[in-house]
């Protein structure tokens, strides 16, 4: 589903424009990404949590060559379901 068509759904289920719909999605985005880079946890009830995790730097291989290469240390986001989201879905 693109973003315009998640827009266009949520408008249509919850009775609003798609231009309310639209900046209530920019506007979840935008906390979301703040809350994310500040360390914060991002949770939605039944659906699931966004949260970042620190990635040790580590030695990998380059595939095509063999030769070792250096990836250094990163902040990563992760997401996690829910149990009320895996069982709706399976």
């Amino acid at each position: 589903m693109k973003k315009s068509e998640l827009i266009a759904a949520i408008a249509a289920t919850a009775s609003i424009s798609n231009a309310e719909a639209e900046r209530t999605m920019d506007a979840f985005t935008a906390v979301a990404r703040t809350a994310l880079k500040e360390g914060k946890r991002v949770a939605l009830t039944d659906f699931g949590a966004f949260s970042t995790r620190d990635q040790a730097a580590r030695t990998a291989r380059n595939p095509k060559t063999g030769e070792p290469v250096e990836v250094p240390a990163k902040t990563v986001v992760k997401f996690k379901v829910f149990s009320e989201l895996a069982d709706h879905v399976a």
